[in-house]
């Protein structure tokens, strides 16, 4: 369990105490790990069938450290892989959502969603989220589970290993505090012809964006549209099949569009890829020859598919990079919650700022053509671009983070006497951080930050 601290800080594993598990029970469920984190797992303290009842089995109270040793009742690589891949999920579906989620009733919804006007699909879609506020977990608008876990585990480690402060590689090239990425994903053949005039716009803020596209029966994909996001500066990627809603709802059916999903991230030489309303199976990934997906929200409550990942950070599944969503998305906004203000992405960027993560945003050319949408985009685009210029923050293209985690996770920290050195290809970019006690809670120092030397978060 060392490797998944590791793997996540890119901490010298000698520096660590080691993390040892009690052999759990057989039943798997809720608990809590303290007031921060709600998990989903096997633990020897106990767990719960239903998530309101997590607080019954606290596993912290069962931790414990013997010498240089970390007792945990239950496995934490195991748990962080539950919530990074919603394991929890289907014991959190109500009666209601079962039913909506079954086969027939999907199937009849696609069949006659494109006949049914726009008043009345926006009328069913708030009646299916209408429960997204009573909604327990994952916490509502962001959710870190993931990554207070691992900053307790660590500062355990500490204690045990009897480190005051721990050096990592800090996760953001050049000492940023924070990683900001732009996506839009093409619905139709309208939100096709605008994309020239979204790029034009986010130039204008000094933004380059990915733009997702659907290959087969939504529209045609010109390859001069293609060249087009791609001689900008922009980047082009795999947006579903078709966008049928049907993605994965068999596995025999999945590898069949699987495989064709493939054949055109290599006709198009893509290297990313989001599903059609995010609908995913991450366990089902390893079908995929994408570099990295895009179709994990870090709380998914006004999702089809409800669930989250609990982390604001790059995570890999498989040999698959995922690049979290971890802002709401602009439909979910204007049209399920008819709010047309920044009030909802402001709180999710103070929130995602506070932990140093990735701010990932999803907005669509088809609800951007209209006046009053554009101009609530316009003003997001003007608030990001100060927000980058002040606070230094890495504002990159999907295809870059993608480079820059497999950079990271391919780096080690070496000790050279009483210092330590970055070692490995690209190391140029990295920097060293410390994480330190305080109080109750990490604070990092970071080496080399852009704003000043020797920052602190």
């Amino acid at each position: 369990m060392i490797e998944t601290l590791s793997d996540y800080y890119r901490v010298p594993e000698c520096m660590l105490g080691r993390v040892l598990a009690a052999k759990p029970s057989g039943e798997t469920g809720f608990f809590r790990f303290g007031p921060k984190a709600i998990c989903y797992g096997q633990s020897a303290s106990g767990v719960a069938t239903r998530v309101e009842d997590a607080g019954l089995h606290d596993a912290l109270k069962s931790t414990h450290i013997n010498g240089a040793d970390i007792h945990l009742p239950f496995n934490l690589t195991q748990v962080i892989e539950s919530l990074r891949r919603e394991h929890y999920v289907q014991s959190l579906l109500p009666a209601r959502e079962k039913l909506v989620t079954q086969e027939w009733m999907l199937g009849t919804y696609y069949f006659v969603r494109e006949i049914l006007p726009v008043t009345v699909r926006r009328h069913m879609q708030r009646v299916y989220f209408s429960d997204w506020k009573s909604r327990l977990f994952p916490a509502w608008p962001m959710d870190f589970t993931v990554d207070n876990l691992h900053d307790e585990i660590l500062g355990l480690s500490m204690e045990a290993a009897h480190v005051k402060k721990m050096p990592f590689i800090w996760y953001w090239p050049d000492g940023a505090p924070n990683c900001l990425i732009l996506t839009h994903d093409v619905e139709t053949s309208a939100g096709r012809d605008f994309a020239p005039q979204l790029m034009d716009l986010d130039d204008s803020y000094g933004i380059k964006a990915s733009f997702q596209v659907i290959p087969e029966k939504r529209y045609e994909v010109p390859d001069e549209f293609v060249q087009e996001i791609r001689n900008r500066g922009f980047e082009f990627n795999i947006h579903d099949l078709n966008h049928d809603g049907r993605l994965y709802r068999h596995r025999e059916e999945f590898l069949r569009r699987a495989k064709k999903i493939n054949q055109y991230a290599h006709r198009y030489n893509a290297r990313g890829f989001r599903a059609g309303s995010m609908y995913r199976i991450p366990d089902w990934y390893d079908a995929y020859e994408f570099s990295y997906d895009m179709s994990l929200s870090n709380v998914a409550h006004l999702e089809p598919k409800r669930g989250g990942c609990c982390t604001v950070f790059p995570f890999f599944i498989g040999r698959i990079l995922e690049l979290p969503l971890t802002t709401s998305q602009d439909y979910s906004i204007f049209h399920i919650l008819n709010d047309y203000s920044l009030d909802l992405w402001k709180k999710q960027l103070d929130l995602i700022r506070q932990r140093n993560g990735l701010m990932s945003f999803l907005t669509h050319p088809d609800y951007l053509i209209g006046r009053r949408t554009r101009k609530v985009y316009e003003s997001l685009l003007d608030y990001l671009q100060e927000m980058i210029s002040h606070e230094k923050i890495w504002a990159a293209l999907p295809g870059e983070v993608d480079q820059w985690w497999r950079t990271r996770s391919q780096l080690k920290l070496v000790q050279k006497g009483s210092s330590w050195e970055i070692e490995g290809s690209g190391k140029e970019r990295a920097r060293i951080a410390y994480a330190v006690q305080d109080g109750d809670r990490l604070v990092y120092e970071v080496v080399g930050a852009p704003a000043h030397e020797g920052a602190h978060f």
